[in-house]
């Protein structure tokens, strides 16, 4: 037991240091995309310096990203060989499929993008930061086709004692990506939109190169209030559909007990897991029905009956996930994303009256409001992978069959404590450098407009 809590810790914390770094990549890399395409079709070096700018930033963050994706990886092998060999045929299809296309041309169009400045036409080195964002996309979903997998498996059969693939095109088709990926991507465009808006807002208040980052502070306007608009919209379709294939995830993050037509939605709950029971509630009337089935008369089914039909479904035990943090998990990822709302709104409105500069608290609340996107896709992404307890594929194997059987408590506990101090330092790393490049600022033009800029300039020019 206690191996089996060591290697949830150790993933956990992995899979934490990882996803903080993920989705802005996938958003950031798309922005870069779009400002070198401005500087190409117009010319305008402010836009250059724009690229330049937020494609150091962009930098950093990547490599975190992929340093700890290869480490999450390893425990597979490490502290989870029992998945590994069970779930080997399927999950590793996708994952060689990520590293063979995604990583080879991200990486690849990377290091033409960082060392091409100048030494290759514009249009093709614009070409090259689009090919990244691209493979990092791309990445992204050859990485939530296999996670899809665990959720909801497809085109599979049970053979010597290990799930084997049957259908390739079931798995890269698999229902569950299609509500899974696009609300993974626009996560990552309002986290994006968001670090552009903070870090605009911060030289504002400064009044430090504000033409360059009032440009910028309207471009992550955009990008944050079309992304949070479509992620609300693509986060209720993937509600609606976990509501068919995973119903005790949705009753466990609304703590429903008992089944229930109309369903209210619990704002607020004081929960005993123990009992199987709320002792308070905060409830709006029929809106659970309503938003799980469009239809606020529609019966929700409870935690209890979904337990009795998995026990005749699948045998004795307990399919009950932690039902206490999911609920406040999902709360929070709802109050972040409605505050994240209300700065865009505030941001938009002063911006349209020609206010927003003249007004420090809504600048420093934008600052602030950095935090939000990621405490939003942290809490989001605990309730899809902790709502599907004690599974770790659903319907097919439980997490305590799927850790390594001979690895031991000291090892796990060294490995553990080894990784969580190198990833401390790593982050600590990317820390100071992207705030050393905040408070610096973007680097101004080293030459006369008559005068053209050397070969070979590099990126950090």
């Amino acid at each position: 037991m206690e191996e089996l809590i060591l290697s949830r810790w150790q993933f956990g914390i992995t899979s934490t240091y990882h996803f903080l770094f993920v989705p802005l990549t996938l958003g950031l890399s798309l922005i870069v995309a779009i400002l070198e395409t401005i500087y190409v079709r117009t010319g305008n070096e402010m836009y250059k310096r724009q690229t330049k700018f937020w494609g150091k930033l962009f930098l950093v963050n990547f490599s975190m990203g992929v340093v700890t994706g290869i480490i999450q990886e390893f425990h597979f092998g490490m502290n989870w060989s029992e998945y590994a060999r069970f779930m080997g045929d399927i999950f590793g299809a996708p994952l060689a499929l990520e590293a063979l296309t995604a990583f080879f041309l991200e990486s690849t169009f990377l290091g033409l993008w960082i060392f091409g400045w100048d030494r290759i036409p514009k249009a093709l080195h614009a070409a090259s930061i689009w090919i990244v964002a691209l493979g990092s996309n791309l990445s992204a979903l050859w990485i939530l086709i296999a996670n899809s997998f665990m959720q909801h498996p497809v085109g599979y059969a049970i053979q010597n004692g290990r799930a084997e693939m049957t259908d390739f095109v079931a798995l890269i088709t698999n229902p569950y990506v299609f509500y899974q990926f696009p609300h993974t991507v626009l996560s990552g465009v309002v986290t994006a939109g968001f670090f552009v808006l903070a870090i605009s807002a911060y030289h504002l208040i400064r009044k430090t190169h504000v033409d360059f980052f009032r440009t910028s502070f309207k471009l992550g306007l955009i990008w944050a209030a079309a992304g949070l608009l479509l992620v609300m919209g693509s986060g209720h379709t993937q509600t609606q559909y976990i509501t068919k294939v995973q119903p005790m995830k949705l009753a466990a993050a609304e703590a429903l007990w008992e089944t229930t037509g109309p369903a209210p939605f619990a704002v607020a709950a004081v929960i005993d897991e123990q009992n199987k029971t709320n002792t308070a509630e905060i409830k709006i009337p029929a809106l659970l029905s309503l938003l799980a089935h469009d239809n606020p008369n529609t019966p929700v089914k409870g935690i209890n009956e979904l337990e009795k039909e998995y026990i005749a479904q699948y045998g004795p035990g307990n399919y009950i996930p932690a039902v206490t943090p999911l609920f406040w998990s999902f709360r929070m990822m709802v109050v972040s994303g409605s505050l994240m709302l209300l700065v865009v709104l505030v941001s938009a409105f002063l911006w349209w009256r020609g206010k927003l500069e003249s007004n420090p608290l809504v600048l420093k609340a934008v600052l602030w409001s950095l935090p939000l996107p990621y405490l939003a896709n942290s809490s989001g992404w605990f309730v899809a992978e902790a709502g599907r307890q004690p599974w770790i594929v659903f319907g097919l194997q439980k997490v305590e069959q799927a850790v390594s059987p001979n690895v031991g408590a000291g090892s796990i506990w060294l490995s553990l404590t080894g990784f969580t101090l190198v990833f401390a330092l790593l982050a600590a790393a990317a820390v100071y450098l992207v705030q050393k490049f905040v408070r610096q600022g973007p680097v101004e033009p080293s030459v006369t407009p008559n005068k053209p800029a050397a070969k070979g300039a590099a990126l950090w020019s």
